[in-house]
This record gives structure tokens, C-alpha cells and sequence, in this order.
């Protein structure tokens, strides 16, 4: 039985199925569909030379690999490979073939520095390693039971807030747009990322098929955003918090934490059973928020890099 590597073909169904089938069973406890794996590929920055690899055996995709520049990023040369193979299919040479495919991709389109999530368990930790990759940040997956769990009670906001979802900004949505660029400048990471394009931003979170701009929630101070929690849906049960932040001017107040509530309780009176989010280690404020809201940790994850030369 031979395994090989190519590029996943967006046209074809099974791809993407495939695709989608073996990031589920390695990541759970994220949201991805055939439609917006595809939506990705067709809407990427001609800069991030994105690649969507698949590993194949006997025609049944075993792996993935999510290939790119971080082209957002002030400083160059920044590169992203996150490679998952499914767990019943492992020791066969489908990572070993993606990760070697990624790079030799990476270094022809510029890349220095590579950075790839791995998840924290022994045989995937030894398997960075073993293509000399270095430990550096780590983070947490959490799960929340929105069918069964309980929620902290809604709370009123301060006299001078409202809190609104995010769809009331469907006629101009570049006010979160700037919000999302301030606290995006302040998230904890390996990569910085500055958000200077507005259609690119538009492309890749407001017109994403995943992303509900309905349960995503809005704390808006004279007239303008300043906290947000940002939502992405599978449209049935599946919750997912892409991001959750406060502009620098009104932080220490809890704003944060009032709109994840309200998006949290809205996603549960519109049916959905299961909410995931992911958070860095040394974030400690949204820590908190999480703790407060009932989420349990479900998975642990290392960000590995390594440098090329």
C-alpha cells in the first residue's frame, strides 16, 4: 500500500469530505464543513500561497495539511504547517510525506520561520521533534455543554452600554473591523498579525460560510463597538468562538465578558448542543472568562517551530 501527497481538489466533493473527515477526527473539538474548507481555498490572499494538502491510500484520504504564509504578519517570512492524520491510520508515512511536501512549498514562496500546532500527547510531540521543530507556546481547548450545562444568568450592562449582535452591522461592518484589528494586535502569539486590508478581512471572517454575524455579540459604546465576541457555526450544533476581545480604551470592565454570555445564551435558545473555544495558556483574562462561563478543558495543544535556512 502506497501513500501519496497532493493538492485537494475543491471541485471535487469527495476531497472535501475527506478533507473535513479527517480534521474531525483528529480535531473535534473545531468546526470545519466541505463548504467552508472550499471557501477558504477560492477566497485565500494571493499572498498566504495557500495550500490545502491531502495524504492518500488506496483512494481513502489519511491526512491533511494546512499549508501558508502568514502574509498579515509585519514581520516576513512567517509560515504556518499544521498537519493531522487520521488516528487509525497513523505510522504509515502520511505526516512524514505532508510535512516534507509543506516545506519544500514554504521555502520556495519565502518562508524563514515555520510554526506548526501540535497536539499534546507523546507520539505527536516526538513527531515535531523528529523533524526538528522546537516547542514554544502552548494552549487549551475548551468544551461548554449548551444543551445540558447551566449558564451564568444574563447580566445587565452599564448604564452607557448596549448589547447587540453583531448583525446590526451588516450594512457597514468596517466599525468591527477595526475593533478586530485593535485587539488582534494584542493577542498572545508566536506570529503578530497587523489586519490592514479591509476586503481581505471581509473575504476571510465576514463573508466566511461559518461565521454568524446573528449569535456573534456586540458590546457597543456610543454607537460604536467595543467588545465583541465573534462567532463561527456549523449551522446545526456545533458552536465555535473565533475570537473574543476588548478595545484598550474600555477594558477592565467586563465587557468581554457580558457579550460571550449573551452570544452563549442566544446559541443555546437557537439550538446548539455543543460550544468550543481555544485559548493560549498566558491569557489570563479570558482564562477567567471561560472558567466563569462554565467551560471544561478538553485538549491541550504546543505551538512548534522551527527555523529554516
Amino acid at each position: 500500500m502506497t501513500v501519496t501527497v497532493r493538492d485537494l481538489n475543491p471541485g471535487l466533493r469527495a476531497d472535501l469530505e475527506g478533507f473535513v473527515r479527517v480534521r474531525h477526527l483528529a480535531l473535534p473539538f473545531m468546526v470545519f464543513t466541505p463548504e467552508s474548507v472550499a471557501f477558504d481555498i477560492a477566497h485565500a490572499h494571493p499572498e498566504a500561497r495557500l495550500r490545502r494538502l491531502v495524504a492518500e491510500e488506496d483512494g481513502e484520504i489519511i491526512g491533511t495539511a494546512q499549508v501558508g504564509i502568514a502574509y498579515d504578519s509585519p514581520e516576513p517570512g512567517q509560515a504556518f504547517v499544521n498537519v493531522h492524520v487520521h488516528p487509525e491510520r497513523t505510522c504509515r508515512g502520511a505526516g512524514g510525506l505532508l510535512v516534507r511536501t509543506a516545506e519544500e512549498h514554504l521555502a520556495a514562496a519565502g518562508a524563514t520561520r515555520l510554526h506548526s500546532w501540535v497536539l499534546d500527547e507523546p507520539a505527536n510531540r516526538a513527531f515535531a521533534e523528529r523533524f526538528g521543530y522546537t516547542a514554544s507556546r502552548s494552549a487549551h481547548f475548551f468544551r461548554l455543554d449548551l444543551a445540558h450545562g447551566t449558564l451564568p444568568p444574563l447580566q445587565d450592562p452599564p448604564p452607557d452600554v448596549e448589547i447587540r449582535p453583531g448583525s446590526v452591522f451588516s450594512a457597514d461592518p468596517r466599525p468591527l473591523f477595526e475593533l478586530d484589528t485593535e485587539v488582534t494586535l494584542d493577542e498572545p502569539s508566536d506570529i503578530d498579525a497587523e489586519l490592514t486590508d479591509f476586503e481581505a478581512w471581509l473575504d476571510e471572517t465576514w463573508r466566511h460560510p461559518l461565521f454568524s454575524a446573528e449569535l456573534t455579540s456586540v458590546a457597543v459604546v456610543g454607537g460604536r463597538p467595543a467588545a465583541f465576541s465573534a462567532v463561527r457555526a456549523d449551522g446545526g450544533t456545533r458552536y465555535f468562538t473565533a475570537m473574543t476581545g476588548t478595545a484598550r480604551a474600555h477594558r477592565g470592565r467586563g465587557l468581554a465578558k457580558l457579550a460571550k454570555n449573551d452570544s452563549l445564551h442566544r446559541a443555546r435558545a437557537a439550538g446548539y448542543a455543543e460550544a468550543f473555544t481555544g485559548n493560549d495558556t498566558g491569557n489570563g483574562p479570558m482564562l477567567a472568562i471561560n472558567k466563569w462561563l462554565g467551560y471544561q478543558i478538553c485538549a491541550a495543544e504546543v505551538r512548534y517551530v522551527r527555523e529554516l535556512t
